[in-house]
């Protein structure tokens, strides 16, 4: 059941793809509504469970902010990279993460990853990159968006593993309330530094922020947060390689972005990689 939790939540991220090709806004102000939003959604829960917030270390506070630092240098990259690439490229790129994770998981964590699971983080990925194979859509500025892609995706990798350690002693609720902020004030810097303006983009670029917070943070990341107490982090990373395959048929149905015949070969290796290494941590 907490596996099946964790492939719903990819479901709510690989909306994330959709509300940025609706907004107008640059990426950093967009990163910021969305975290800023999420962040604030939280301060009901934050509220009810205010005595584990004051009790809280300060080695936790700071991995948990530190965390969010990274995630929000994620979500600006990622965000930027679909203003000059397809949907399926970005989000496949970004979802690279899963070697990096895996590969930390054995040198940092001192986990033990066994054959079966590293062929199905082999395969899974093998699928990703056969769904970024499907897309003929590279304009000039590719290059550009792919590194843009690249970079949000270590960055996802460390947000990833800093929560596989914080997890192990905050709650769900703390640990995100921390993250989020963190990534805000993160964005809202690098906004800042830049000159960029935050408002004036209209009501389209709050609600595209206000929809990522609920359906993409919420009910995405924040389940993803929740299943590093009770799942391998490789697992999370695995399970998220299902996203292109979901975002491609977001990308085909809302703005005609046709992925081919390769999609289906990629979803059923990323699915076929999931199965593997479900059964061999199980």
């Amino acid at each position: 059941m907490k596996r099946l939790i964790v492939l719903l939540g990819v479901a709510g991220v690989s909306l994330s793809a959709v509300f940025v090709r609706w907004s107008t806004a640059p990426s950093l102000v967009l990163a910021f509504y969305r975290m800023a939003f999420s962040a604030l959604l939280l301060v009901p829960a934050v509220l009810a469970r205010w005595a584990e917030f004051q009790a809280i270390r300060r080695r936790e506070l700071l991995l948990s902010l530190l965390s969010g630092a990274f995630l929000g240098i994620h979500f600006a990259c990622y965000f930027e990279s679909l203003r000059w690439t397809s949907i399926a490229a970005a989000v496949v790129l970004v979802d690279t993460e899963v070697l990096f994770v895996a590969l930390a998981s054995v040198l940092v964590l001192r986990k033990k990853l066994s054959g079966r699971a590293w062929a199905a983080v082999l395969l899974a990925f093998g699928g990703s990159v056969a769904v970024a194979l499907a897309d003929a859509a590279f304009g000039a500025g590719a290059l550009r968006g792919n590194l843009f892609a690249l970079t949000g995706s270590m960055c996802m990798a460390v947000y990833t593993m800093l929560g596989a350690v914080c997890r192990r002693t905050l709650s769900t609720t703390v640990y995100t309330s921390f993250v989020y902020s963190a990534a805000a004030g993160t964005v809202l810097a690098a906004a800042v530094a830049g000159g960029q303006a935050l408002t004036g983009w209209g009501p389209v670029n709050l609600l595209a922020g206000l929809g990522m917070a609920v359906f993409c943070t919420l009910l995405g990341h924040s389940v993803f947060s929740w299943g590093l107490k009770y799942l391998p982090p490789a697992f999370i990373s695995t399970a998220n390689l299902l996203e292109p395959v979901l975002a491609s048929i977001w990308g085909l149905l809302l703005f005609g972005e046709q992925p081919g015949l390769l999609v289906v070969l990629g979803g059923g290796m990323i699915l076929l990689g999931i199965a593997l290494y479900s059964r061999g941590e199980a």
